[in-house]
């Protein structure tokens, strides 16, 4: 029995109809490269099955606390059934690009079971008119709680059931699975009165320890010269507002190559600062279009892994995370670019002064009863809708293999993403690079954006712009 993190307990308590916690990835495959140039279903639930044992999510299930009174715990679930998870759809003919993006975000909406282990996968056939794909390719749709997995896991997750070759097999157990019995009440009580007398303690020695430099930061920033790109209030848009349960999709793909010869252009910038400034420029184009640009800039919430060495393989989340002006009042793609990289270099310098483990630490040490009353209570008065806006959208971006992957013999041909819309942040960008290519994906409130094919366009117009004005 292991007890959840206060950060990963974060995403049961805060969870909602309307505002579900879980993520989804969606990897396409072409079946011509398994054995007999096809991959059966039975293939796959034997395959998944072979492989259980390489991540600790696929069987433990949560256990509540009484009242809330604590952080739940995992253990591993006597009663799991593999078929109940892994589970068989066709989309209808034509079987279009536009029609797997709503199939699986209607999957992606609706909540998981927290009655039993915090995963479903859906294998998608009839995909014969998605265009770029080879013939008779498949998708799979992972739903997977964020409780139990963040960006780094996941892709450590994937790494566990896919292989380098199509004869691929996976290690054997080196022991056999063992369930664990329910905890009685007693046991789950006498837990939560020593926890919530230690947590105190500790919560005030890592703060001690993350303050000063924090306040150092802070006196030297206030010392210097007015910035013009230090952020004004964040203006309210039609992503901060109250979510409703019902999601759309999109995604864009570019080539990773093309997108390391635009970060050249200003010395000293990343992939990922590239990629904001993409953003910054497909949001300014998709308000414009609807007559709803503010003056001010938007902004993203941009997740930074706090996983270290040790917890490679880990489940949970090992995550912090900054805020980055995406510079949508720069209409000139160069002058954003080089304008979002001081912005983030700024965020890093203050990330890691305070220090980001440290940060993720501070969450970690919430007494259990009072997070969990806390997030409860902010989930479902929706008060963040209410709130000063802190952030309009969220860009997470997860570095995958850049050689091919296969699973149960089939050569992974796409890889898309799924976020978690929020109240007060409908709108979730989730970025991942595979083989070569670079995908930009799209999960948002369907009542913020009903149009997200148009959205797509606005993303790949600010490439391409960005692109031409960088490097030819």
């Amino acid at each position: 029995m292991q007890q959840l993190s206060g950060l990963d307990a974060t995403f049961i308590n805060m969870e909602t109809r309307n505002a579900p916690t879980h993520i989804s990835s969606m990897m396409v495959y072409d079946q011509s490269t398994a054995r007999e140039g096809r991959v059966t279903f039975k293939g796959i639930l034997a395959n998944i099955g072979s492989r259980l044992h390489l991540a600790r999510c696929f069987r433990q299930k949560l256990v509540r606390v009484p009242f809330g009174f604590d952080h739940p715990y995992w253990i591993e679930d006597a009663d799991f059934d593999l078929e109940f998870h892994v589970r068989h759809i066709a989309l209808p003919t034509p079987g279009d690009w536009r029609q797997l993006c709503i199939q699986v975000a209607r999957l992606h909406a609706r909540p998981l079971d927290l009655g039993k282990p915090l995963w479903e996968m859906y294998v998608i056939e009839g995909l014969d008119e998605v265009e770029g794909l080879p013939p008779g390719c498949f998708a799979i749709l992972t739903k997977i709680h964020h409780s139990a997995i963040d960006g780094v896991s996941g892709m450590e997750m994937q790494a566990a059931t896919h292989d380098l070759a199509p004869e691929g097999k996976p290690e054997p157990p080196e022991r056999p699975w063992v369930a664990e019995s329910q905890p009685s009440l007693v046991e789950l009580a006498i837990r939560s009165a020593i926890n919530n007398v230690q947590q105190p303690v500790r919560f005030a020695r890592i703060l001690s320890e993350a303050a000063p430099p924090a306040i150092r930061v802070l006196m030297d920033r206030a010392n210097e010269s007015e910035d013009d790109d230090a952020p004004a209030e964040v203006p309210r848009t039609r992503f901060n507002g109250r979510v409703s349960p019902h999601r759309v999709f999109e995604a864009s793909s570019f080539s990773l190559a093309e997108v390391k010869q635009i970060r050249k252009r200003i010395e000293g910038s990343t992939v990922n600062d590239v990629i904001l400034a993409v953003v910054g420029g497909g949001l300014r184009k998709y308000l414009e279009h609807h007559h709803e640009l503010p003056i001010d800039t938007l902004s993203a919430f941009a997740p930074v892994s706090t996983r270290t060495a040790e917890q490679a393989g880990a489940a949970g989340n090992q995550v912090s995370g900054m805020f980055v002006a995406l510079h949508t009042d720069e209409g000139d793609p160069v002058k954003r670019l080089e304008r979002v990289y001081r912005t983030t270099t700024s965020s890093k310098e203050m990330s890691e002064a305070v220090g980001a483990r440290s940060m993720t630490d501070v969450t970690q040490t919430m007494p259990g009863a009072l997070a969990g009353i806390a997030g409860r209570l902010v989930a479902r008065t929706g008060l963040m809708s209410r709130m000063k806006p802190i952030a309009h959208c969220v860009v997470t971006n997860v570095p995958g293999p850049q050689i091919p992957l296969y699973f149960t013999g089939a050569k992974m041909v796409g890889s898309f993403a799924m976020g978690l819309p929020m109240e007060g942040i409908g709108l979730f960008h989730a970025v991942l690079s595979y083989n070569g290519a670079i995908t930009i994906s799209v999960t948002a409130c369907r009542d913020q954006m009903p149009d997200p094919s148009f959205y797509a366009e606005c993303i790949e117009a600010s490439f391409h712009e960005l692109r031409k004005a960088a490097v030819e």
